[in-house]
């Protein structure tokens, strides 16, 4: 085994993304040196967050340097090791790209780290129990820090961030209302992730007001604490039922990835309820990742996150997988199968 398929940005989106930014390509794997692993890959993580990597602005993290192998969260299995830690069929998470292998230097603190799937799917690691769970956690926990019988909001709600934040505020007494694109994804959002009440924002046709109103009815007590993925019409509206001193977790604004500024109708509302908005980088806060891990996986295990994947097979189809979720087009958590 000498070959390796990988997916390269090949050049930038000029407005909206198309699978002709990306360019498939075959390379060597080169020997092992010592303390590097080679990993197969079994699954890899498409997320909103590559989109603006892949523009060549200043942003929290460096564009992705065209050429190069897309970023990108795996799991897989060790299939060879020079590294004392690592030996051949442990099961572990990286960010080994899109590709189908990548040779690890496991000396670097932080590249690898082996799990277990006794009881939690390989599969979760890169949701549920990985970097979307653990956002969740740290927007909900750290910055909006909910009391029990509070009521909070989520956009994207069936998404892996969306059902792991559900989970993790009915844990704490919350009234959870979500906001997602379609009714077949709000009543998943009800029946399955536990959603108190969940809207379907392409019912409002961008009219803020519209949705403003329909919250007004699904919180009626006010929203207390919002965690933002979106931005734009629908953080207005949300805006608008705000309670005074409520909190606002922003992670996405996948409604401007395309390079569109994003506008906001009323930032008075900001002062007028002394409102706590906060952009986080779950990156940078990897001090609550063991706390978070730990409860995640204990929720999954006992069946009370059940998040759903949509998988599609085969390195060569994560480039339309990944621009038909920015459209919204997934349900659940979106992965590329690679075995």
């Amino acid at each position: 085994m000498t070959k390796n398929h990988q997916i390269v940005l090949d050049n930038r989106p000029k407005g909206e993304a198309t699978a002709a930014n990306f360019k498939l390509v075959e390379t060597d794997i080169a020997p092992l040196q010592d303390g590097q692993v080679l990993v197969r890959h079994h699954y890899l993580s498409l997320d909103p967050y590559m989109r603006g990597r892949m523009n060549d602005s200043k942003s929290y993290a460096a564009s992705q340097p065209l050429g190069e192998v897309m970023i990108g969260g795996t799991v897989g299995e060790v299939v060879e090791s020079r590294h004392p830690d690592y030996a051949a069929g442990d099961q572990v998470v990286g960010m080994g790209g899109w590709q189908n292998y990548s040779v690890v230097t496991a000396t670097q603190p932080g590249v690898l780290r082996k799990v277990d799937t006794t009881h939690v799917p390989l599969s979760a690691y890169l949701g549920a129990v990985g970097m979307p769970g653990v956002t969740a956690y740290y927007g909900l926990v750290h910055i909006i820090d909910p009391q029990p019988g509070q009521t909070v909001t989520v956009t994207a709600a069936s998404g892996a961030v969306g059902s792991a934040y559900a989970a993790l505020a009915k844990a704490r007494g919350c009234r959870v209302v979500g906001i997602a694109g379609g009714p077949d994804k709000c009543r998943y959002a009800v029946e399955e992730l536990g959603f108190d009440a969940c809207l379907d924002y392409r019912e409002y046709n961008q009219d803020t007001y519209a949705l403003a109103k329909a919250l007004k009815e699904a919180c009626p007590d006010g929203i207390d604490g919002h965690f933002e993925n979106v931005g734009g019409w629908i953080m207005d509206a949300v805006m608008l039922r705000a309670n005074a001193f409520s909190r606002m977790a922003v992670c996405g604004m996948i409604a401007g990835y395309d390079g569109q500024p994003l506008s906001m109708a009323n930032p008075a509302l900001i002062l007028i309820n002394r409102m706590r908005v906060e952009g986080f980088i779950v990156s940078e806060q990897m001090q609550v990742w063991p706390a978070a891990l730990k409860e995640l996986g204990s929720l999954v295990a006992s069946g009370k996150l059940r998040a759903r994947e949509s998988v599609a097979e085969g390195l060569s189809a994560a480039p339309e997988a990944f621009l038909g979720m920015l459209k919204g087009q997934n349900f659940g958590k979106q992965l590329v199968k690679l075995v």
